[in-house]
């Protein structure tokens, strides 16, 4: 697989990947990686990949088989590794590392596909070699990493990428992608699927739209939840609130109550007030000085 760009091409000159939902990364020739100072570290990886006749179940078909493969720390990449360029050219380094993983597999710089910047603090050049083999070789490679002395331990095992997406627009590549990735793998994927026509752009994007719409019921949901828990937490504040005042009303009404009824001398209190307002008038209408008085007068008259 040849570069995308001459050895002395222009950054400007390469493809970018214009997949929305995916972080774009800078690209940049070969030729200007080379002449990165000793303050930038350089990793190379691998994308293996063979046309693929086969359908599955018999009605959709698989076009490619890629692989990758599963790492010790449980993220998906491509074999490959960090090369030490005061040592080793960026192909004898990566077919160094290729050979502790895959063990049968030996690449060049005609397999060169292109470079870009990492994001982040650390000062690295990502360099992504393709190379495409006929399904019977690709198969053997896979045979051949299960006796290599990194499986399982740095890595897991090898996996192929499924390229097709199934009727409910989610099986296949978008529950692939939705995967976690080491680095720029996931990046580096994207791009080669772009650039060797393997896929075409547009399912690309309905892939990673896809996986994007999967996530975003999660987080409704999460909001939902956490807004119908807050409610319902205000919802028995007030009311305990409300409950608590309407009890502290009620006992403010019946402590005065209960208290004159429990304490004589405010009713012994209230007794001499009345008395001098009722007592003449029941006095005058009942005393019997009135009777002597009335008495003579008629006796009198009678005589």
């Amino acid at each position: 697989m040849a570069a995308l760009t001459g050895s002395a091409g222009a950054a400007g000159l390469l493809p970018s990947l214009s997949v929305p939902g995916v972080t774009e990364l800078k690209p940049l020739s070969r030729y200007e990686a080379m002449r990165l100072g000793p303050g930038w570290s350089h990793s190379c990886h691998a994308m293996l990949y063979a046309p693929n006749p086969g359908m599955l179940f018999g009605r959709i078909p698989l076009r490619y088989a890629v692989l990758m493969q599963m790492r010790f720390d449980g993220l998906l990449g491509f074999p490959g590794g960090f090369v030490d360029r005061r040592y080793w050219s960026l192909e004898d380094g990566l077919n160094r590392v290729l050979g502790l993983g895959l063990g049968c597999v030996r690449l060049t710089e005609a397999d060169y596909l292109c470079s870009h910047l990492t994001e982040g603090p650390h000062r690295v050049v990502a360099h992504f070699y393709a190379r495409q083999l006929t399904l019977e070789e690709l198969h053997t490679i896979e045979i051949c990493a299960v006796h290599s002395r990194d499986h399982g331990l740095e890595v897991m095992g090898m996996v192929r990428v499924p390229l097709y997406t199934q009727k409910d627009r989610m099986g296949g590549l978008p529950n692939f992608l939705g995967n976690s990735f080491i680095g720029t793998a996931k990046f580096q994927l994207l791009f080669a699927l772009k650039v060797l026509n393997m896929v075409p752009e547009e399912k690309l994007a309905e892939a990673v739209a896809a996986t994007q719409k999967q996530k975003k019921p999660a987080a409704v949901t999460a909001n939902v939840t956490t807004a119908a828990v807050t409610a319902n937490v205000t919802t028995a504040a007030v009311t305990a609130n409300v409950t608590t005042a309407a009890v502290t009303a009620n006992q403010m009404v019946a402590k005065p109550a209960n208290e004159l009824a429990n304490q004589p001398l405010a009713v012994a209190k209230a007794e001499p007030a009345a008395k001098p307002a009722t007592e003449p008038t029941a006095k005058s209408a009942t005393e019997p000085a009135a009777e002597p008085m009335a008495e003579p007068a008629a006796e009198a008259m009678t005589e």
